[in-house]
């Protein structure tokens, strides 16, 4: 689906619900043609699709920030901007990012509420796809409230298209309330009418196993550990496999839509705008790794691993010269080991390191899942429903892949100790581990001597939100973040 995306602007949530009578991917120009002209063909609601996931695109860019830069496997060289203010935990309301970040979301969701309400009184015969489209849509709008409330905390929930006087009273609603009426309720719509499998350009679009991965991974942060072993169970009969070679998950030289590939962000270089910023952002402040994998303009320094994550690789452990590397190797087989910075500092993480025709314009796609992450959370819930044997067999399919020796007579204790590291190990700088951190309950005690607070464990509302609802009776700011 790479090459049919095309990046849409960034509007605020009031702004777009005001201006309903405007194309969302610019069909045919707004001054002639109203909404209801839109959503008439089966290709008008696959087009409106693609406008979705444009969002998503930009939103992805920064998903590093949130996942990991926040937590313990990450630091900003630079130190400065909103790296280093997730980095350091002061981040502000009045952050660039978090207004962003918010804005986008709820434009996914309100394109989605849109194309979910103008395609229900259509049947089969004007868009033979609905089932699916539907399916994709909930699964679009679920994927969108599940990273916001673990992003803000209680936020509004909208499902239908609403008018700006009915923003102005939507509230901030409870998480748990979301889970319940939202987000596991449109994944599960979404498993039953989602094809398990795309074909040509339509690769990369959300499956039925990206669904039911998902819906997992939400069991898991409910711990909800019974339902997550049935759902993760029903994705491990589907055809998924683990690659042989943990670095082909990163060479970029060849297709991403393999075995174990279940969900990505999708982007392509070269095609205006259409490309990631990882490559560019991660690549460290060192003009011999830019020169030796070819990264065209600025090196950012940002999200690279610390020394603490690189001592915790063992050193026959395949990932960690992919995960968290000291050095590079040459096309003489000459290895250069970096220098430590006085921050006695000198690693950098290759999974995203890929030639560049341009600055910010990267091939590398994000990975919101893939099977591994599904093999480990399925062991963690089997763990914890005391079938710790049962657990090491998933564990140990990731754990052996890494070239590493089976773990076997684990106690319960020991072995969630173990299936937390290996998620680390094997999840770094893939967006995982402060929201892993926060759904075990152990952010404040890894994070505090970073300068966390108890109240952290969420990111402050925008402040423009704030001003603009002026009513804190229903929609308070984030406690610490006045």
């Amino acid at each position: 689906m790479k090459k049919h995306i095309h990046i849409a602007g960034i509007v605020s949530l009031l702004i777009l619900l005001a201006a309903c009578k405007k194309s969302f991917i610019e069909l045919t120009p707004p001054s002639t043609a109203g909404v209801d002209n839109l959503y008439k063909t089966d290709q008008d609601f696959k087009q409106a699709e693609i406008g979705i996931y444009n969002i998503y695109q930009s939103q992805y860019q920064n998903m590093w920030l949130f996942g990991d830069m926040r937590g313990d496997d990450s630091w900003d060289e630079l130190v400065k901007g909103t790296p280093a203010a997730m980095d350091l935990f002061t981040i502000s309301n009045d952050d660039g990012v978090i207004r962003s970040t918010w804005l986008n979301y709820y434009n996914i969701i309100s394109r989605a509420n849109l194309l979910l309400a103008k395609i229900a009184p259509l049947d089969k015969g004007t868009v033979p796809n609905k089932e699916a489209y539907i399916g994709e849509a909930k699964f679009l709008r679920a994927l969108a409230y599940f990273d916001l409330v673990r992003i803000y905390g209680d936020v509004p929930m909208v499902t239908t298209p609403i008018t700006i006087e009915e923003a102005y009273k939507a509230g901030r609603e409870k998480v748990s309330k979301i889970y319940t009426d939202v987000i596991t309720k449109d994944l599960q719509d979404a498993e039953a009418s989602l094809p398990a499998k795309y074909s040509g350009a339509d690769v990369g679009r959300a499956t039925k196993g990206a669904a039911k991965s998902m819906l997992g991974k939400v069991y898991l942060t409910l711990k909800d550990f019974v339902k997550a072993e049935t759902k993760l169970k029903e994705v491990t009969t589907m055809g998924y496999a683990l690659l042989p070679k943990y670095s082909d998950l990163f060479d970029y030289t060849k297709d991403e839509h393999h075995s174990e590939y279940i969900f990505d962000i999708e982007y392509e270089q070269g095609l205006s705008g259409e490309g990631s910023s990882f490559t560019t952002n991660f690549c460290p402040k060192n003009p011999d790794i830019a020169t030796f994998y070819g990264v065209t303009g600025g090196q950012n320094g940002a999200n690279n691993p610390p020394r603490s994550l690189f001592d915790l690789f063992s050193a026959d452990d395949q990932r960690k010269d992919i995960t968290a590397a000291d050095g590079y190797t040459d096309n003489n087989g000459v290895f250069h080991k970096l220098i430590p910075t006085s921050n006695d500092v000198a690693t950098f993480t290759k999974k995203y390191m890929v030639r560049l025709l341009a600055t910010n314009d990267s091939r590398a796609n994000w990975k919101v899942i893939r099977y591994a992450d599904v093999l480990l959370m399925l062991a963690e819930a089997l763990n914890e429903n005391g079938k710790t044997d049962e657990a090491l067999g998933y564990l140990n399919q990731v754990h052996k892949r890494a070239g590493l020796t089976e773990l076997t007579g684990l106690s319960q204790s020991e072995a969630r100790e173990k299936i937390y590291l290996e998620r680390r190990l094997e999840l770094s700088f893939e967006g995982h581990r402060w929201f892993d951190l926060v759904r075990t309950g152990r952010a404040l005690q890894t994070m505090s001597s970073k300068g966390m607070k108890d109240y952290m464990t969420v990111f402050p509302i925008p402040i423009t939100q704030i001003q603009l609802i002026n009513n804190p009776a229903i929609f308070p700011q984030n406690p610490g973040y006045d």
